[in-house]
């Protein structure tokens, strides 16, 4: 699938990043955007661009990025590939913006089956990327022997801390005792939600009932969601991505299932509500940030993304918006548009103040420590309920 440009600023001839010589351009960073803009995730991707030229345009109106001991400032210069939500397609858009594009960098991509892959082409290649949205742990840890990569971070928290949250949530706000799972196995993210799930609920002394499997396509759920009835859980742990969820939860009501569901941040879109109406009413989910507890600097980031798009921005708007930030802030630390600069010069920021919250990094990690929310879909919008803190 051909590569969709994004171009904000020119670029110039010059060494690794500042490329087209013989075109006398002028110089640019190039920054890589590897996103689902199509395939089953679209909203996804429609946030994380929006996001990024957002941030993008808001540097560039002020001089660009500093690089430099002089005070020379450089335009950024988006480059938006299209992964399709797919794993291998993820892996070749990585290839592309690294090995033919020359970025500085990569944000993105956001769903964790593709995430993993790039970030194995991103490590080999010695570049930069920084996730908004993967959870998934595997994401930023080496395959092999579990070693966290050197050029993989993440602006969201893990599904190890995610599991936590919800297994809490679910045992002491909404006093459940059980609990039944429903989850995509061929799907990264949902996959290993539904067992650290699993596991730290029943370590918080809760007891999993039923726990059942479906495959990405599927669109009938009546079998596993018999068994579930007949379980008869507290609560129902549905880990699966918004485009998903309204079907499941439409077919369980109509089976005469009652239970409230609990989801992750794979519910984040408001997609979610259009599609789900009355279904999923009164249903929780962990989430990165809520637009109701918002700082000030979030409420401008909030404001402006309204301005720009006419819509409230998701959780995947604001961790990207947050990823080009840590980003910019480590090319402006480097002083030079180098990789390997750049990636250290990340890699020394101790914490970062994002518009969905503080961030915190230890050395040797590219995941950050931070907080999470608890919303509920309550009279068709989503409701802060809960913080969550580490």
């Amino acid at each position: 699938m051909p590569m969709k440009t994004l171009v904000v600023g020119v670029l110039g001839c010059g060494v690794l990043l500042l490329t087209g010589c013989g075109k006398k351009e002028a110089p640019s960073v190039k920054v890589g955007l590897n996103v689902e803009l199509t395939g089953d995730i679209p909203a996804v991707g429609a946030s994380a661009r929006n996001a990024a030229e957002l941030h993008v345009a808001q540097v560039n109106a002020g001089g660009g990025v500093a690089v430099g001991g002089g005070g020379e400032k450089l335009p950024l210069r988006l480059i938006v590939g299209d992964n399709a939500a797919k794993a291998e397609q993820a892996a070749a858009v990585s290839q592309r913006l690294i090995g033919q594009d020359n970025v500085v960098a990569m944000i993105g991509p956001d769903a964790s089956a593709c995430a993993i892959p790039a970030s194995e082409i991103a490590e080999s290649l010695k570049c930069l990327m920084i996730s908004p949205w993967s959870t998934n742990p595997k994401t930023t840890v080496s395959a092999t022997d579990g070693s966290p990569k050197d050029y993989v971070f993440r602006a969201c928290f893990t599904d190890t801390f995610q599991a936590g949250v919800l297994a809490k949530f679910a045992r002491n706000h909404l006093n459940a005792q059980t609990a039944a799972v429903l989850y995509d196995v061929a799907s990264e993210a949902p996959n290993g939600q539904a067992m650290l799930f699993r596991e730290t609920f029943e370590a918080a002394g809760g007891k999993i009932v039923a726990f059942e499997t479906f495959t990405t396509g599927d669109r009938g759920f009546s079998a596993q969601l018999t068994k579930i009835k007949a379980a008869n859980p507290d609560v129902i742990f549905l880990p699966t991505y918004y485009s998903d969820v309204p079907l499941v939860a439409q077919q369980a009501r109509r089976l005469g299932i009652t239970a409230p569901f609990i989801g992750s941040d794979a519910w984040s879109s408001p997609e979610i509500i259009k599609l789900g109406g009355q279904e999923l009413e009164g249903s929780y989910f962990c989430n990165h940030y809520s637009t109701q507890i918002a700082t000030p600097e979030a409420k401008k980031f909030m404001e402006d993304y309204r301005a720009k798009y006419g819509q409230d921005p998701d959780d995947v708007a604001a961790l990207t918006y947050d990823a080009v930030g840590l980003l910019v802030e480590a090319i402006q630390s480097a002083g030079r548009v180098d990789r390997e600069a750049v990636r250290d010069a990340l890699a020394r920021i101790p914490q970062y103040d994002g518009v969905t919250g503080k961030m915190r990094f230890q050395p040797g990690s590219g995941d950050p420590i931070k907080s999470a929310v608890i919303l509920q879909i309550k009279d068709g919008k989503f409701q802060w309920v809960a913080n969550a803190t580490p």
